[in-house]
């Protein structure tokens, strides 16, 4: 929701200059951006300066947020992350794979990440700008392909595959991941021979309360078709204000463990099979699983909590 708010103030920005003629403005940079429009298609424009800005160091000591790894991985190779579950804001995702002040060199030397975000946030003006800078790129299939095609290896899409639809699950405590549908990373991750490696960020649920929408509910029926319309969900959240902690929008401060788990050998399969997608899924959801399940109790879950897929 940041970034709806974001894209709004630079869609504004443009509107302002429009409406008052600065043409020499925006005549130019519309000019630019129609021969820029598959960039974030074709690895983006990561900026280290915007990825250094001092404002990432304090959002990421607020929650605070942490990367754990688990297995070694082999920068010869591309990879492909499965980020979980979506929640509502992405923190660990963005705080760890789009800014300069994680872990993430130190734990993964020799590898650059590639954050996927809905194409959508790259047709707003300017802020596709600030989008791409900090190293997201678009989650067309073209765009991972791209990205996993660096023969020398080194690349990982992270890719956050419960998408839109599973931050209207986002309910602290609950655990439900859609995924069950969710193939196509499978697919590329055939045809590219990248491995996959599960990734569970534990607390990412606990920063917002959200309104009860139940499953069936009025409010979860309209959710869903605005989902459906917009191609983004719209979760009624609430958290803390900045000088209080009764009501606001600001996240409550819950630590963050992005934990990267093992990495399933991919074989590359130009064009795979029906059969060869689906065992390579089952495979995929058992390694989450078991991630979860191995370090939920370090991070305060209770024992008889599990991973519900949909």
């Amino acid at each position: 929701m940041m970034t709806a708010h974001q894209a709004q103030v630079c869609i504004g920005i443009i509107v302002i200059l429009i409406i008052y003629n600065f043409w020499f403005l925006y005549v130019p940079y519309m000019t630019w951006l129609y021969f820029d429009w598959s960039t974030p298609e074709q690895g983006g424009r990561r900026s280290n300066w915007v990825r250094s800005w001092t404002v990432w160091k304090y959002f990421k000591d607020y929650f605070p947020i942490h990367l754990i790894k688990t297995w070694d991985l082999d920068p010869s190779h591309n990879y492909v992350f499965g980020f979980h579950p979506h929640g509502v804001l992405v923190a660990g995702a963005f705080g760890n794979f789009c800014t300069n002040y994680s872990d993430f060199e130190e734990l993964f030397p020799g590898f650059t990440a590639y954050l996927h975000v809905l194409p959508f946030w790259f047709c707003c003006p300017l802020f596709r700008e600030y989008l791409m800078s900090s190293g997201s790129v678009s989650v067309s299939k073209k765009s991972v392909s791209h990205v996993l095609s660096k023969e020398e290896g080194g690349n990982i899409s992270i890719i956050v595959l419960g998408g839109a639809e599973e931050s209207l699950d986002a309910h602290p405590g609950k655990f439900t991941l859609f995924i069950r549908q969710r193939k196509g990373f499978v697919k590329i991750a055939l045809t590219h021979g990248a491995s996959l490696v599960p990734v569970f960020s534990f607390g990412e649920n606990e920063l917002f309360k959200q309104v009860n929408n139940p499953e069936g509910s009025w409010l979860r029926i309209v959710q869903e078709k605005l989902q459906k319309i917009m191609g983004f969900a719209l979760p009624l959240f609430h958290a803390r204000g900045i000088f209080q902690y009764n009501f606001g929008l600001m996240p409550y401060r819950k630590p963050i463990h992005t934990v990267v788990g093992r990495p399933i050998p991919v074989h590359q399969t130009l064009h795979p099979s029906p059969e060869q997608i689906e065992e390579l899924h089952q495979t995929y959801m058992e390694e989450l699983r078991k991630l979860f399940e191995a370090h939920k109790r370090k991070y305060g879950i209770p024992e008889h909590e599990t991973l519900i897929f949909k």
